[in-house]
């Protein structure tokens, strides 16, 4: 197993594909699409030539757990938009098979009128019952891991990315943007921040949902 970082890899320039396995030892994953390639997507998703899942709210959700792993990962920059048309940038990580322990995700709502801060959180996962999901699509703003892959490939077209869920928007991108995909994905200590998610199964084992005034979250 090799150690190395994102930054060693994208100054190789030679465009190879790195070994069957890669171990990344705090790993912060964010590829967002700037310049043309966001001005494209924003006038096809204008015309309708580009369908979005659904509108995001304006409030961001966190997200952890003290290991996921996963069969066929992709990962590749997007624009999300809220209901007012405002885009928001993120890194789309599609999953065709997850399974997730001890998952803890929260909603933190400040300056609730009258209350004050409003915390929402849902954990699963524990006691030996993992999380399980399919075709698992988030959108998010950072993740942060001790991650391995296997078979990973790195700067590969976005829009011909095939190790993933299927679906434009899911497990493919816009072309010419940035792309990274892998047979597998294993990550602990795993902590992001999303705009959004969607599964085509998501099996909430030993589900907790409260609600409570404060700032209890995630992490």
């Amino acid at each position: 197993m090799d150690s190395t970082s994102p930054g060693a890899d994208e100054g190789t320039g030679t465009g190879a594909v790195p070994e069957s396995h890669t171990s990344w030892k705090r790993l912060a994953l964010f590829a967002a699409p700037a310049g043309v390639a966001v001005g494209a997507i924003l006038l096809g998703m204008a015309n309708g030539a580009l369908a979005a899942s659904f509108s995001i709210s304006s409030q961001q959700f966190k997200i952890s757990a003290d290991e996921m792993s996963g069969e066929g990962f992709a990962q590749f920059g997007w624009i999300d938009a809220t209901v007012r048309d405002e885009a928001v940038p993120v890194a789309v990580a599609g999953i065709r098979e997850a399974e997730i322990h001890s998952l803890c995700q929260s909603v933190l709502t400040t300056e609730f009128p009258a209350v004050g801060n409003v915390s929402l959180m849902l954990t699963a996962g524990d006691a030996g019952s993992p999380v399980e999901a399919s075709d698992l699509v988030i959108d998010m703003e950072q993740m942060d891991g001790n991650a391995e892959f296997e078979s990973m490939e790195i700067g590969r077209d976005a829009s011909t990315l095939d190790k993933g869920p299927d679906g434009f928007g899911s497990g493919q991108g816009h072309t010419d943007l940035f792309g990274m995909q892998s047979d597998t994905i294993h990550v602990e200590d795993l902590e992001q921040t999303a705009w959004g998610a969607t599964a085509g199964m998501f099996r909430l084992n030993n589900l907790s949902l409260g609600v409570g005034l404060g700032d209890d979250e995630c992490f």
